[in-house]
């Protein structure tokens, strides 16, 4: 079988890559991983796959032509290519509407062109919007209230009205936050924790009131493999883990691994229209496809905090882009 990832120098296209290619009923003959290589995408990710079956395009998916190419020669594709920081969609929308709604259409219409292709498109929760009670299931409609979910969840629409139109072999996938290595340090975990190795203060927005559920990346992406194994055409999988923390919660548990009270918390101005729950409802991928969470979070945070830091080096020149 023969694999395209995109945007896999990013944190959890890497973590895919990590897998697949050293999971034995993958039956991986090449790997291949287009990335624009933006401020997010680093090769370094990719460095520990030494295995010659993985290749390296620097491209950018919404190259027409290039991508065409590309799509003759896989089975599987794998969509991680995304720009993914609220803050950063907020202030340029632009690049999170070429990026994510044109480059998934391209990517999409080269798909048209090789049917036979199983394509797999990683989403989020935060198309959803915000819930304040019970959890969201696939049948939940769309409410984006930011620039770059409503770009995700565009290109999920997308994905989904290929797939009926022309008889595509398509699935989506929408996942919780994730945390682990290789995250980059503008996302809350790694953006605290390498601050609080430097002595600085974390940023908690508002009052630290906004949930979110939690889950490993590890976990993200064994999920993924499944889908892409017997996950339905045209059907969504909710990935989650049932960890919901409010932000502050989750702050006050960094804070404690590092021997740190609230005298390290700076608040500051909340983001503008900021979703204050999510919650996804993932029965449907856990009855049809028998997938759960692996790692507790108590474990996952604990060897995500020693990873960065045994890594400084990785994410030290990161901080200032």
């Amino acid at each position: 079988m023969r694999y395209l990832l995109t945007g896999a120098a990013g944190f959890i296209g890497s973590n895919f890559a990590k897998l697949l290619i050293n999971l034995e009923q993958a039956d991986c003959e090449k790997i291949t991983v287009i990335d624009k290589l933006t401020y997010a995408g680093n090769l370094e990710n990719l460095a520990a796959i030494t295995d010659s079956r993985l290749e390296f395009i620097n491209g950018d998916i919404c190259d027409t032509e290039l991508v065409s190419s590309l799509l003759t020669d896989h089975d599987v594709v794998f969509h991680f290519a995304a720009e993914s920081h609220v803050d950063r969609s907020i202030s340029g929308p632009s690049y999170f509407v070429q990026t994510n709604v044109v480059g998934t259409q391209v990517l999409l219409d080269a798909v048209r062109k090789n049917p036979k292709v199983r394509f797999v498109h990683v989403s989020t929760d935060e198309v959803y919007g915000s819930i304040d009670n019970g959890s969201w299931d696939e049948s939940y409609p769309l409410v984006p209230n930011s620039p770059y979910s409503a770009s995700k969840a565009s290109s999920d629409l997308l994905a989904l009205a290929y797939a009926r139109t022309y008889d595509l072999d398509i699935v989506v996938t929408r996942c919780c936050n994730n945390y682990g290595p290789n995250q980059f340090p503008e996302k809350m975990i790694p953006l605290f924790v390498t601050n609080l190795m430097d002595a600085k203060k974390v940023p908690l927005y508002g009052d630290g009131q906004n949930i979110r559920e939690w889950i490993h990346v590890v976990d993200h992406c064994r999920a993924i493999w499944d889908v892409a194994q017997k996950g339905r055409a045209g059907e969504v999988y909710n990935i989650g883990s049932g960890v919901e923390l409010t932000n502050l919660e989750l702050t006050k548990m960094i804070l404690m691994e590092f021997g740190h009270g609230d005298e390290m918390v700076e608040k500051v101005p909340d983001r503008l229209n900021h979703d204050r729950r999510y919650s996804l409802n993932s029965s449907k991928i856990e009855s049809e496809l028998g997938w759960k969470p692996q790692w507790g979070f108590a474990d996952g945070i604990g060897s995500t905090i020693d990873w960065y830091k045994s890594n400084r080096s990785w994410w030290e020149p990161l901080k200032t882009q």
